[in-house]
C-alpha cells in the first residue's frame, strides 16, 4: 500500500450560527465534483455542502432519486448497508492506520464503526454519544441529509490535522435494487481511488477539507 496525499481540497466557510441550529447554507460552496468510475451514468444525483462555526462542523448532502430505496428488516444499524445511503470517512493518516465511517440513509440511520486498513472494522463502535446529530428530509426529486459534528469530537478522535484541515472521502452508495437480503449498488465518489473494482477504503479515495 502507498501512502496518498489528497488531490482535491473543498474549503469549508466558517460562518456564525445560532445555538441548536442548522447554518443558513447559502454562503457553502456546493460541491458537485463527483464521478461514478465504475458504472458510467450521465448523472451521479449528488451535491455535497459543509460549513463551521468553530464549534460544529456542518454538512449537507442533497441527492437526486426518483426510486428511494430502504432496507428495513432487522431494526439495527447494519439495515444500512443495504440502503440508499450517502458516506463520510475521515482518516488520521494517510496509510488508514485509523479511520472513521459514517454511512447514513434517508431516515437518519447511521452505519458507524472505526477501521484500519484493509478493511478491519470494529463494527461495535459508535461515534461518540451526543456529537452527531442528523437530519433527513424528502424532496419532489429525491433527499437530502444534514449532520453536525463537535468539533470536541473531531479533535478527540485526531482527526482535525496541522493546518486545519481534514482529511475525508465523500461517497454515495446509489441502491438500483433490493432482492431479499442483497442489495445491488452503484457506487459513487468525490476523489475517484482509481481501482478496478469499487473500493472506498483505500488510501486514494480521500480529499481535503479545508477549515477556512
Amino acid at each position: 500500500m502507498n501512502s496518498h496525499k489528497p488531490t482535491k481540497t473543498y474549503q469549508v466557510r466558517m460562518v456564525p450560527t445560532p445555538p441548536n441550529h442548522f447554518p443558513n447554507w447559502q454562503p457553502a460552496t456546493i460541491l458537485r465534483d463527483f464521478s461514478s468510475p465504475w458504472l458510467e451514468v450521465e448523472e451521479t444525483g449528488v451535491n455535497f455542502r459543509a460549513l463551521h462555526d468553530g464549534v460544529y462542523l456542518y454538512f449537507r448532502f442533497d441527492v437526486q432519486e426518483s426510486n428511494i430505496l430502504i432496507y428495513e428488516k432487522d431494526h439495527t444499524k447494519f439495515d444500512v448497508l443495504n440502503s440508499e445511503r450517502v458516506e463520510i470517512f475521515f482518516r488520521q493518516d494517510p496509510e488508514l492506520k485509523r479511520y472513521y465511517g459514517l454511512e447514513m440513509d434517508p431516515l437518519g440511520r447511521v452505519y458507524d464503526y472505526q477501521s484500519s486498513y484493509y478493511r478491519q472494522s470494529d463494527k461495535t463502535w459508535g461515534w461518540p454519544e451526543g456529537h452527531l446529530q442528523l437530519e433527513t428530509g424528502r424532496t419532489p426529486s429525491g433527499y437530502w441529509l444534514q449532520g453536525r459534528i463537535s468539533f470536541e469530537s473531531l479533535r478527540n478522535l485526531h482527526l482535525i490535522q496541522d493546518g486545519g484541515y481534514l482529511q475525508a472521502g465523500l461517497y454515495r452508495g446509489r441502491c438500483l435494487d433490493i432482492t431479499g437480503d442483497k442489495a445491488t449498488f452503484n457506487w459513487i465518489t468525490w476523489v475517484d481511488p482509481q481501482t478496478g473494482q469499487p473500493d472506498f477504503h483505500v488510501p486514494s479515495s480521500f480529499g481535503c477539507l479545508q477549515l477556512a
